[in-house]
């Protein structure tokens, strides 16, 4: 397996799409095509978010969106909005290569902190973070608008 992280390109639009609504779906999150077509013009103009793609021998397999954002205590953080790999490459270190990815570009952006969120039933993903990051105990609450 050759692996090779790097930002989505405009040919990744049909493999991205794949990949965010397998993302959606697992989170239970309705999305419209409309939105879809969006977040894809965003992340290809980085406009606010980042997108960084897990290319499996040349496909891609995966995806990482992330954003920097002002913290009260720091300038800029960095926080790991979506992680999601096609289940076919899960437990071979793409999900890895991606977190690591991001870190390495929010320490090139002088980010205070990296960080992301996930549901406490998502056993498999906790297992890869919790060898990789530290768990604070945080809990978060939606309020709706």
């Amino acid at each position: 397996m050759t692996l090779r992280i790097a930002p989505v390109q405009p040919g990744d639009r049909s493999a991205w799409e794949h990949l965010a609504r397998g993302y959606k779906a697992f989170y239970n999150t309705p999305t419209t095509d409309d939105e879809y077509a969006r977040a894809w013009t965003r992340l290809l103009n980085e406009d606010g978010i980042h997108g960084l793609g897990a290319y499996v021998d040349g496909e891609l397999r995966g995806v990482a969106h992330y954003l920097f954002h002002a913290n009260t205590w720091a300038p800029s953080v960095c926080y790991l909005q979506d992680l999601y790999t096609d289940p076919s490459v899960r437990g071979q270190g793409v999900g890895r290569a991606l977190i690591e990815a991001v870190a390495a570009r929010a320490r090139e952006q002088g980010a205070a902190r990296y960080y992301w969120l996930t549901q406490a039933n998502n056993t498999t993903a906790r297992a890869l973070y919790d060898q990789l990051a530290h768990h604070g105990g945080f809990v978060r609450y939606d309020y709706p608008l």
